[in-house]
């Protein structure tokens, strides 16, 4: 291929194709790794960084763990270095902000231009980087967005060798067809950690007709309680607000209880907001419903420090 120096390259490359060391320490360039550049006047971009890592490596590498799902544009807190991996150990090359890892190409596939771990098997790798809850969202988004079921993400993770799987299987149990955002997964999972009765994702309700009336992004039927995450659009589109009003009318006229829950509510005080759900619950007689809340939803939530 023609040297394109908008595209990550190596700093001896670069000399071969006419660049001298001053002018690549100049600002028409910038380093992403040691002995890695890119023309400056190309944006700085998760996927570009990614490029970079697999120039370090073999032809035979691919992004892998996080670096595969940036590619992807999943869901995934932030981690600063990138991941790659390798068939072999004797391939490895180790580089600062770049871990290489022995993996299984078989689950290799292409995507971007770039070779990277498929879907499920990102999955699998995610579990020794990320916490239940982030995990569970990954899975969640999978299902959404790429077609995976739970079902094959069990299957992968109980059939699997890797040393993580463990971690794997126990996300992989609690992701879920339906959800349509990461907070919503995260709303959900703080609900059942805290061993309130798992709610319906997304029911839909319908009229005589069946056309589809209203959608409930948590909801426990049984009781007519829905649990819902309201994020700014909710707040700043008028259309979205005069339409959120129309609907908790109708609901009020059905006899349906909604909890709003904002990004305060999960990141800042989620106690309160359990607190919330479970007063309710409890009070619309809704069965299965524990008298003191579980501390299991502490770990992975604020308020850890606070459990006494």
């Amino acid at each position: 291929m023609a040297f394109d120096p908008t595209r990550p390259f190596l700093r001896a490359e670069g000399l071969e194709h006419g660049l001298t060391e001053k002018t690549m320490r100049g600002p028409g360039y910038r380093r992403l790794f040691r002995n890695v550049l890119v023309a400056s006047t190309t944006p700085p971009t998760p996927l570009q960084r990614v490029r970079g890592a697999l120039v370090l490596q073999c032809e035979a590498a691919w992004a892998s763990h996080v670096s595969a799902a940036r590619v992807k544009g999943c869901p995934i807190p932030t981690i600063a270095d990138e991941h790659v991996s390798v068939p072999h150990q004797k391939l490895r090359r180790h580089h600062r902000g770049v871990r290489c890892h022995v993996g299984d190409p078989a689950g290799v596939v292409v995507e971007k231009g770039m070779r990277v771990s498929g879907d499920i098997p990102m999955f699998i790798e995610l579990s020794g980087q990320l916490t239940l809850v982030d995990l569970v969202v990954v899975g969640d988004w999978l299902v959404r967005r790429r077609g995976v079921t739970p079902e094959q993400l069990v299957s992968a993770c109980t059939k699997s060798r890797h040393r993580d799987r463990r971690k794997a299987m126990a996300a992989a149990a609690f992701v879920r067809r339906g959800a349509d955002s990461p907070m919503e997964s995260r709303l959900r999972m703080l609900l059942v950690l805290a061993g309130l009765p798992e709610p319906a994702v997304n029911l839909e309700v319908r009229d005589d007709a069946g056309e589809l009336i209203r959608k409930y992004d948590l909801s426990y039927p049984v009781v007519k309680v829905a649990v819902e995450y309201n994020g700014k659009v909710h707040i700043e589109v008028i259309a979205t607000w005069e339409d959120d009003l129309e609907r908790r009318a109708d609901m009020d006229d059905e006899d349906w209880r909604l909890v709003v829950v904002i990004s305060a509510g999960i990141y800042k005080d989620p106690l309160r907001t359990l607190r919330r759900v479970h007063r309710v619950l409890l009070a619309r007689g809704m069965p299965g419903v524990p008298l003191r809340l579980l501390d299991d939803w502490r770990p992975h939530f604020p308020g850890f420090a606070d459990a006494a």
